[in-house]
């Protein structure tokens, strides 16, 4: 084969592998784009459900995925023994957990509550010391949480008849009591239902989704010019 096929045949493959070096760059910046349209409208739930007024939680229920981080009302109590904290919280600068604990409504159903943070003691082996809740039926309001969305992490269980014993991951993680779905309590009947570091809601930020997604067409624009057009350029002189 004559060097000036090699040639032709070596600046066919430059070319091939550009093209597909441009279809990459299109294929990030239309993923980068849907993952901002994704969250924006994320975002514009999450402010539009957490500003409405509360409705009762058997009202919607039937489809939380409808209604999460809408306020709702339900009556019930808490089951101070099936608690579990999640670890690496943060609050105002200071490690702690967050509070989960089993909340048996009037109508039968069962799922998890976040009563919020709780500081850490001052060691790995001292116990925080949690929020005492009501003993009887209570009503509360808190918003709706899905539970695809709960905070995972590593889990263990407290006791409260026992400074030691551990639940399982799964367990902590819905289980087969549990519904699908969980409350973040915001208040109660009982003035000591109101959490002092209560669940907060996620920063509401579109994120840098769009400007990658300009990057990206910006990337392959340098491919195509630098493969195609400059190539044209020194032809034409030639």
């Amino acid at each position: 084969m004559s060097s000036t096929k090699k040639r032709e045949h070596f600046s066919i493959l430059k070319s091939l592998i550009a093209l597909v070096l441009i279809a990459g760059c299109l294929w990030a910046a239309q993923w980068q784009y849907d993952r901002g349209v994704a969250r924006h409208d994320r975002n514009f739930i999450i402010e539009k459900h957490s500003t409405m007024s509360p409705v009762s939680l058997a009202s919607v229920q039937d489809q939380p995925a409808n209604h999460e981080w809408q306020p709702v009302t339900t009556r019930g109590r808490f089951d101070p023994d099936t608690q579990i904290l999640l670890r690496n919280r943060y609050f105002e600068g200071k490690y702690g957990f967050e509070l989960l604990t089993k909340f048996n409504d009037t109508g039968g159903r069962s799922y998890w509550v976040d009563c919020g943070w709780v500081q850490a003691g001052k060691n790995a082996q001292t116990r925080p010391t949690l929020p005492k809740l009501p003993s009887g039926d209570v009503e509360i309001v808190g918003r709706l949480r899905l539970d695809s969305s709960l905070p995972r992490g590593s889990f263990f269980a407290i006791p409260t008849n026992s400074d030691t014993g551990l639940v399982s991951k799964a367990n902590a993680q819905g289980g087969t009591t549990s519904e699908d779905f969980y409350l973040d309590l915001v208040s109660g009947s009982d003035p000591a239902l109101s959490p002092a570091a209560p669940a907060e809601l996620p920063e509401l930020s579109d994120g840098p989704h769009m400007a990658y997604a300009l990057q990206w067409v910006f990337f392959g624009g340098l491919i195509g010019y630098g493969r195609f057009l400059i190539r044209r350029e020194v032809l034409t002189r030639k």
